[in-house]
């Protein structure tokens, strides 16, 4: 096995796992940062630095042709706008290890989207893997069922629309053809997520922003290593190691997240999140072994 892809691949398990946590501090009640400017500036300045990196120290173009800026928009707008902006919204109100558990899901939702756009029957392995899934969701969510909280369930409705917003968005990118760099396309998309973000933000008519110092580090954290180190690291290691062990990332990250989170921020871990995490793990290796098929 490739050492230096191995080196970056843990890079990913980390940084990845972590930024729940960041996005977390970041947005928490209290902590002075609205979840959608937040979540522009954050992008925006992932992008600004990309396109530095790009054009001072790798001396590549980062002028796209039309085509493939109108693919880079649509892509850029699920993943930063509908999948990260959301997430940033559900975690003002509910845990870092949680959503982390949710959106671990996301490979389910992606799966289910091809075969519907291929207009294939799915697999019975994958409705399996989907049934089991959902049903991880419900454990985590039991608490709130049983005790008719609903209105504890909008974090999770959010994380849902979130994972199959960045899935559709992750396919949609997936079939088109570009042939930029990728720390170009991931650049572009951030600019156009965050145009997305900050026009949202306007419409929710957001505070100003007044951030903490705790605020400010997760906000710099997640520029830094969430947008700019762990996404080079996940190409890096996606040539260097076969994909089906790179894609790994999507149940060691919620194991992460949940740690950090009861380590730094006393989240909770009751009988239902093993329960849950469990479930929603099996779900996910389960189309992994239905696509490696």
């Amino acid at each position: 096995m490739n050492i230096s892809g191995l080196i970056h691949l843990f890079l990913v398990y980390i940084v990845w796992g972590s930024t729940y946590l960041a996005i977390r501090v970041a947005v928490q009640d209290g902590s002075g940062f609205p979840p959608m400017i937040m979540s522009a500036t954050r992008v925006f300045a992932g992008c600004l630095i990309l396109f530095g990196l790009v054009k001072f120290l790798k001396r590549k173009p980062i002028v796209v042709a039309q085509k493939e800026l109108i693919i880079l928009a649509i892509s850029g707008l699920a993943l930063w706008w509908g999948g990260s902006g959301l997430v940033a919204i559900a975690e003002t109100t509910v845990a870092s290890g949680y959503s982390a558990l949710i959106l671990s899901c996301t490979p389910i939702w992606a799966a289910i989207i091809e075969a519907l756009i291929d207009r294939k029957k799915p697999a019975f392995l994958l409705v399996i893997s989907l049934l089991i899934g959902l049903t991880g969701i419900a454990v985590l969510n039991w608490p709130s069922i049983s005790s008719g909280a609903i209105g504890d369930l909008k974090g999770a409705f959010l994380l849902m629309f979130a994972g199959l917003s960045w899935g559709a968005g992750s396919i949609y990118q997936k079939r088109q053809s570009t042939i930029s760099i990728p720390e170009v396309s991931s650049a572009y998309q951030q600019l156009f997520g965050g145009i997305g973000l900050l026009i949202t933000s306007w419409i929710l008519r957001e505070p100003d922003i007044n951030p903490t110092s705790g605020a400010l580090w997760a906000w710099g954290y997640l520029i830094i290593f969430g947008s700019v180190i762990a996404f080079t690291s996940f190409v890096k290691a996606l040539k260097l190691l076969p994909p089906n062990i790179v894609f790994t990332y999507a149940y060691v990250n919620p194991v992460i997240a949940v740690i950090l989170g009861y380590i730094i921020l006393d989240e909770p871990i009751t009988r239902w999140t093993f329960g849950g995490a469990t479930l929603v793990i099996i779900g996910v290796l389960g189309v992994f072994k239905d696509q490696k098929n």
